[in-house]
């Protein structure tokens, strides 16, 4: 072997046979190790773990043991003996000791894996977001929690042709806003009055979300907003109300949240009051019994779980609806917490022990990662569906990610740069953690269904999955049903579409086998190149060239800095090659890369 070069760790060098006179096809990996793995010093070999067997996960990534009531959280990587000698073994969150040295904390960085549920979620590359709410009613993004549940009126809920719309277009998973900003909730909850049980017909939107999508075989996911206009303080909200009123006589820019609040003056919030009210933390039992409450047998002898916290009258409030959904919907794959707070800058905040939050979701549903949570997924930093051309998966942080929401990423995980080596030796940082990336967009110009607006092309909908889903992060497609309780045709005849480009351009690698279209004498002709590492080991590739052959000639055609789970090349024109070569030039430790593929669009 030469100098330089490592042998590829992966399944990913293979020969494919042509026929007749079509020329032999090879995929090859050239691992080259530069500047990168020369820096690379470990200052201990590792011992063996469970991930040196790939079948095998390390129990350290598996998230499955709940949490005792109360517990901190899952073990980070904690050495026993001296913290920054001995050897750095694979877990999803790593802690940064004031001792370690550059290279121990970009070893870290390498041997930090995604935790199983976090694999299983990547892999779900396309989940499909449902907007459906009081917004749907009123024609607005953000409401004023006001709002009066009898205007949630949809004459039906065709929640099984909402589940065919997402498949036809790929969704592997779908996600529903149980409640959004305007504090209206999608099932009867036993702790605000401001649910569907108030609404005509009383439906369960939840309930039949969750076993369509079952019945469809997706994977669910539950939005839960933490802010909550309808549990605005009454007396706070009458006097802010006022005070925009006087701010729109002078004359003066009001802000979304302040146009919708006056559009309702004279009505208040349809909650309890709860959000923000300076209430005092005290100690609270999870789930706390309501009169007549139908799970107080259960609970009473242990069928259903119950614990204490201590907690305000808002977490309190928040905690239990977790509960009702984990308990009655649940398990479910994802809980999605938006971290936006409309009422901020009028000076109303919660403060929120999300650590408590965490927790329970731990313990009630061990396989559900969390959106802004620890070891669950981030965002990817814009509502453009657009991931960053270098998106690492291993984020640092200067608090405990445990602790916050955003996973102590800075300017709410919207930087340009948040995963590179100068940010992981910055002196600020003191966690490691797997975080990967999240990319949100709807599929009109709103979140929520208005009639006037139409739904973005599929030429424009296979840009955002190459380019989201191709960048290292998952597709986060809003497609919001509307008042007539169906998604709109124009609506479903582009997701149609889009999943059948899809399907077409990457449902068939042309370097597996068989002729494939595009086939000439030679060689197979393709456009674009897919690559990407195994998670079982991190992440870890930092640059990268991709190269062809054509006629006993190899050239590079294209180039790029992360790999992740996938990365897509788009190339500026079709390549015709019998094979196919990746050389790493720089990482974070030896790559594990899955096999290179190629694609032919039908653009």
């Amino acid at each position: 072997m030469a100098a330089g070069t490592v042998a590829a760790r992966s399944t990913a060098a293979r020969t494919t046979a042509g026929s007749g006179p079509r020329a032999r096809l090879c995929t090859v990996f050239a691992l080259t190790v530069t500047e990168a793995l020369a820096s690379l010093a470990p200052s201990a070999p590792s011992a063996p773990s469970a991930l040196s067997d790939p079948s095998a996960p390390s129990a350290l990534s598996d998230p499955r043991t709940p949490l005792r009531a109360g517990a901190h959280r899952p073990a980070a990587h904690r050495p026993a003996a001296s913290p920054c000698t001995g050897p750095v073994r694979p877990a999803s969150q790593m802690t940064v000791e004031p001792c370690d040295t550059p290279a121990r904390i970009i070893e870290k960085a390498a041997r930090t894996v995604p935790t199983a549920a976090q694999r299983a979620w990547q892999e779900r590359e396309v989940t499909a977001f449902t907007h459906f709410g009081m917004n749907t009613f009123t024609g607005r993004e953000w409401g004023s929690g006001t709002e009066d549940a009898k205007w949630f009126a949809p004459p039906r809920i065709d929640v099984d042709q909402w589940m065919r719309a997402y498949k036809a277009a790929g969704a592997e998973q779908v996600m529903l806003t149980v409640k959004h900003h305007d504090g209206f909730v999608l099932y009867p909850s036993r702790y605000t009055p401001h649910t569907v049980r108030a609404s005509p017909g009383q439906p369960d939107v939840v309930g039949a979300y969750v076993r369509a999508a079952r019945r469809a075989g997706l994977d669910v996911g539950l939005y839960l907003s933490p802010s909550d206009g309808a549990e605005l303080p009454h007396a706070w909200h009458a006097r802010w109300v006022e005070e925009i009123g006087r701010k729109q006589a002078e004359g003066k820019q009001l802000s979304l949240p302040e146009r919708v609040a006056l559009d309702d003056r004279g009505r208040a919030p349809a909650g309890l009051g709860r959000f923000g009210n300076g209430s005092a933390v005290t100690e609270r039992t999870i789930p706390t019994l309501v009169p007549g409450d139908d799970r107080a047998a259960a609970v009473r002898d242990g069928r259903l779980p119950s614990f204490t916290v201590r907690a305000d009258d808002y977490d309190t409030y928040y905690l239990n609806q977790v509960y009702e959904l984990l308990t009655q919907y649940g398990p479910v794959e994802e809980l999605w917490l938006d971290g936006a707070n409309p009422w901020a800058d009028a000076g109303v905040t919660q403060k929120y022990d999300v650590r408590q939050w965490f927790e329970t979701v731990r313990r009630l549903s061990p396989r559900t990662v969390v959106f802004q949570g620890p070891q669950g997924v981030r965002w990817v930093g814009n509502e453009r569906g657009v991931a960053r051309e270098t998106e690492w998966s291993v984020t640092p942080s200067a608090v405990d990610p445990w602790s916050v929401l955003s996973g102590g990423l800075p300017n709410d995980s919207a930087d340009a740069d948040i995963g590179s080596r100068a940010k992981l030796l910055a002196p600020a940082t003191k966690y490691l953690q797997w975080y990967p990336a999240e990319a949100d967009v709807s599929i009109r110009p709103g979140w929520f269904h208005h009639p006037w607006e139409r739904p973005k092309t599929p030429g424009r909908l296979l840009d955002l999955y190459e380019k989201s889903v191709g960048r290292n992060a998952s597709l986060l497609l809003n497609v919001p049903p509307g008042r007539d309780g169906r998604i709109g045709e124009a609506d479903v005849a582009a997701l149609t579409a889009f999943g059948r480009s899809v399907r077409e351009t990457y449902g068939r690698d042309l370097l597996a086998g068989g002729r494939a279209p595009g086939a000439r004498p030679g060689g197979v002709t393709f456009d674009r190149v897919g690559l990407g590492e195994d998670l079982r080991y991190g992440q870890r590739v930092e640059r990268f060239a991709v190269e062809a052959r054509t006629g006993g000639t190899w050239r590079r055609i294209a180039g790029g800095t992360t790999v992740g789970h996938r990365r897509i090349l788009a190339l500026r024109a079709p390549v015709t090659a019998d094979a196919v070569r990746v050389r790493v030039l720089g990482a974070r430790a030896a790559p594990h890369l899955m096999p290179v593929t190629a694609h032919l669009s039908r653009r």
